[in-house]
């Protein structure tokens, strides 16, 4: 909502760059989206080798 309240702003104050955002926001979405699935891929990593080295601790506590 407030991506579109602030593309709103920007349709009365400057309305060729509003264009130009609305034409241009999906393409930049769509290169920015193999970052995101490497940022999932790496963090469900690194929250599979921090279960690893806190098991040992975890297990001690539950004894």
């Amino acid at each position: 909502m407030a991506k579109f309240l602030l593309w709103c702003i920007l349709l009365v104050l400057c309305w060729p760059l509003a264009i130009v955002a609305l034409v241009l926001y999906p393409i930049v979405w769509l290169l920015l989206l193999p970052f995101r699935v490497v940022g999932i891929a790496v963090g469900g990593a690194l929250d599979l080798v921090k279960a690893i080295i806190f098991l040992p601790g975890r297990v001690l506590r539950t004894i």
